[in-house]
Order: structure tokens, then C-alpha cells, then sequence
């Protein structure tokens, strides 16, 4: 070969090295392939006769671990921070080159509305830190759902908010202002969003009479909320369980998974509700099997209504005593007659087994009740439960000889004699209360027996 040949060559070569040398300036966006995962960051070759490095700090778009994310051998975007370091390398980003384009979607999300999964990247005391497609966007506190105060003056503690780190929030944005480099995100905004989007499907896929599982959202006096997936249902104190002598409190916990019976959906006042108690209907058809229509039981009065009266018979089985159903005049209402606690001779005249209920009447019950040694007062209540049946019923009723509560509030009687009252003493109060009746076995037309009422 020549040294003219040579010459050329040589000068071939030159050509073809500087077509692969550009002079990089701020604000370039290369693309580069990952040669390798430093201490210091990650090592980029995109072409030129020098390399790159992303330090950490310029990969938060990548997530919370954004060493984890990235391997020897990928193609990446980068935007030069610095054309030229001391150590003659090229400063590189990952978030400034996903910045430009994470603006213009951030922007568009905040005109349509639109919510979206981002991961938290980190926090401060006012927050948490997010990236979005590269732009550092924060959540205040006040705007997550999943983080609540656990001090006294409202302060989240440090570890509540480190453990959130790593997590992906559904979010929307609620300010923007790239002038100031400021975006606000709100997580309870996209919940209530998202919540409202669930409710509606469910509402048009809720069905009355149907079972669903759901899990206990609040606890209240008057009743429960269950959230059924997307839309919370309430079931009233009524509705929670057979037993109603239970509060709320005593039966269910916040995050406790229930079935719940669909009793009824308005889709134009989107409220559910709903039944525990129905949604176990085997408990109650068991105790039910043991009674029959016309037999007489032992109830006690446990809750009263301008209709009547709800009675306990046996742990949680209550039935309901028709005002008709009390004494065979007409009455306003059941206090006219009974009082809650009050221990009631009764027929049952219905059992309804579809709608879980059982028919009681006091008044139907009265004849063989008398026949029996219970004795009534003038206005058709009970005045006198004889012992033994106390001492029977008084258990499973929730109630002993001494808290058997009368219409005036005495206690009951026990069945130990009582000694004999003076002359012209009015006789001993009776097991549902203290009136001045006069003793049960009197005769019904013995002077003084009724004159009191």
C-alpha cells in the first residue's frame, strides 16, 4: 500500500469518527444505552466520544427504588443537565427528559378531570412527594386518604408516612402552575370520584333481595354502614341482629367482613339498605321450628311502638304484639297497657316464616293465662307472674324474680310468703309492678280490689 493510499484511508476513518461527535449543549435530549449501575448513578453511553451519568436524585419518575428499575443493556431518554463535568463526563436526567411531555399530560389531566395511579416517591411533614412522567408533583396531607393523625394536636408521625413510600395512590390533579413549577394532587378527590362512578354501577346492579358480601365501614348507635364494594349501605339498629337487647357497639367492628340482605335500593336518593340479620335466615329458622301457631309462650316486653309492642320469647326471637292485639278495647298506644321490661303471657297467631316475623297477641292469651295463677289489672296488663314461671323463663329472658320491673317500676316478688299485710294495708305489690291491685287470688268482686285503677 502506498503512503498515499494510506493517507487516504486514514482520512476515511477521521470522516467516520466525526459523524458520531456532536457537541451537546443544555437542554439536549439523547438517547443512550444503560452500560452500567454506579454507586454514584447510572452510566450511559449515547453515542459520542464521552459518557454520561443520571445520578439518583434524577430518577424519582421511575419510582421510589429507581436504581431497581433500570438494568445494564436499556435504551433511555436523557436530558443534559451539564454538557461537560469535571470528571469529563456528561450530567444527565431522566425526570427533566420525561418532564417536558409529564407538563403537557399533567395539563391536560387537570382540564378533563381525568384520575390517575402514581407512586409515592417520598415525603416531608406536609406530605408526600409524587412523579408524574417526570414532573415532581406533591400530595398534602390533607388530601390522603389512607394517612390519619395519630397524636393529639392532628400530626402524623414519620413512620406512617415512610411506610407509604413505594405505594401507588389513584390521584387527581387540583393545581397546577408550571411557572412555579407547582403541582397539587389530591388522593381523596380521584376516592370520591371513584366512589361515586362504583356507587352508580352498583346501584343499577344491586338487586332487593339478593345477599352481598361487604365489610363494616362505621359503627353508629342508630346502626351500621357496609360497604358492599364502591357504595356503603346502612343497616339499621333493627335490622342488625335476632337479639335486640345488643347495641351496635357490642355486635360488630369497624373492618368486619358481614353478608348483608339488599332490603331495598333507591336509585334516585342512591341509598342501599340493608339487613345482617336477614342474611343469616337459618338461625332464625331453627329457633322458629320449635313453636307452633296457637301455643303460648313467655315474652318480655322489650321495645314499644305506636303499633305495638316487640317482645322477647327466646334469645333472639322477638315477635310483635299488634296494639289489636293487647286488650279488646280500642287503645292510642301499647303504654296504655304495657311498659318495656314488662313479663307477658302470649299466644302466637302467626309465624311468618318469608318475612321472618311472629305474630303475638296478650289478648288471646288471657283466658288460659288466668287459668294459671297470672293475674291482670283493670286496664288488661299484667299485674302478677307467678313465680315458677319466673323461675322457668326468667333465665333465657335475660331477667330474674328481682328485676322483673312492674308498671310502676316495684320489683317482683319471690316466692317465698310474704308476711301478712295490717288490717286495711292494700296487698303486697305484684311481679310487674307495685299499683295498689289487690292480691291476685281476690276475688273479682271483692270491695276495694279495683277501686285504686
Amino acid at each position: 500500500m502506498t503512503d498515499e493510499d494510506r493517507f487516504q484511508d486514514m482520512e476515511s476513518l477521521l470522516q467516520d469518527e466525526s459523524l458520531d461527535f456532536r457537541t451537546l449543549r443544555r437542554g439536549d435530549v439523547v438517547e443512550g444505552r444503560v452500560m452500567g449501575l454506579l454507586r454514584d448513578g447510572v452510566l450511559v453511553d449515547f453515542g459520542s466520544k464521552s459518557e454520561g451519568i443520571i445520578p439518583p436524585n434524577e430518577m424519582h419518575s421511575l419510582g421510589a427504588e429507581p436504581m431497581s428499575r433500570i438494568n445494564v443493556g436499556d435504551t433511555v431518554l436523557a436530558y443534559v443537565l451539564q454538557p461537560e463535568t469535571p470528571e469529563g463526563q456528561v450530567l444527565l436526567s431522566l425526570d427533566r427528559a420525561r418532564g417536558e411531555r409529564g407538563w403537557r399530560v399533567l395539563q391536560q389531566r387537570f382540564e378533563e378531570g381525568e384520575s390517575f395511579e402514581a407512586e409515592v416517591t417520598g415525603y416531608n411533614k406536609g406530605g408526600l412527594l409524587v412523579n408524574v412522567e417526570g414532573v415532581n408533583a406533591f400530595v398534602p396531607l390533607s388530601q390522603v386518604v389512607g394517612v390519619r393523625p395519630e397524636h393529639p394536636d392532628g400530626e402524623v408521625s414519620e413512620n406512617s408516612l415512610a411506610a407509604m413510600a413505594g405505594r401507588q395512590l389513584r390521584v387527581k390533579v387540583i393545581e397546577i402552575n408550571r411557572r412555579r413549577n407547582r403541582v397539587i394532587l389530591s388522593e381523596r378527590a380521584a376516592m370520591q370520584e371513584w366512589r361515586s362512578a362504583q356507587k352508580d354501577r352498583l346501584l343499577s346492579e344491586l338487586r332487593e333481595g339478593e345477599i352481598r358480601r361487604g365489610r363494616i365501614t362505621s359503627v353508629r348507635s342508630f346502626g351500621v354502614f357496609v360497604d358492599l364494594g364502591g357504595a356503603d349501605g346502612l343497616a339499621h339498629l333493627s335490622e342488625l341482629s335476632w337479639d335486640r337487647n345488643r347495641s351496635p357497639e357490642e355486635i360488630y367492628h369497624i373492618g368486619d367482613e358481614v353478608d348483608a340482605f339488599v332490603m331495598k335500593v333507591d336509585p334516585e336518593t342512591k341509598k342501599i339498605a340493608l339487613s345482617l340479620r336477614r342474611a343469616q335466615p337459618e338461625r332464625w329458622e331453627e329457633i322458629a321450628d320449635r313453636y307452633r301457631q296457637g301455643e303460648m309462650v313467655v315474652g318480655r316486653v322489650t321495645k314499644l311502638v305506636t303499633f305495638g309492642a316487640f317482645a322477647r320469647i327466646d334469645g333472639p326471637v322477638e315477635g310483635l304484639v299488634h296494639v289489636s292485639e293487647l286488650v279488646d278495647r280500642r287503645i292510642t298506644h301499647p303504654k296504655e297497657v304495657v311498659k318495656e321490661g314488662d313479663i307477658l303471657p302470649l299466644r302466637i297467631v302467626r309465624i311468618e316464616r318469608d318475612r321472618h316475623r311472629l305474630g303475638l297477641s296478650l289478648k288471646a292469651a288471657r283466658d288460659q293465662a288466668e287459668a294459671e295463677g297470672w293475674g291482670f289489672d283493670v286496664e288488661g296488663g299484667v299485674d302478677y307472674v307467678p313465680p315458677e314461671v319466673l323461675a322457668s323463663v326468667g333465665p333465657r329472658l335475660g331477667v330474674s324474680p328481682e328485676q322483673a320491673g312492674g308498671r310502676d317500676g316495684g320489683a317482683a316478688e319471690s316466692a317465698a310468703p310474704e308476711p301478712a299485710a295490717p288490717p286495711g294495708a292494700s296487698a303486697a305489690p305484684a311481679a310487674n309492678g307495685g299499683s295498689e291491685s289487690a292480691n291476685h287470688e281476690a276475688p273479682a268482686d271483692s270491695a276495694g280490689a279495683t277501686q285504686d285503677r
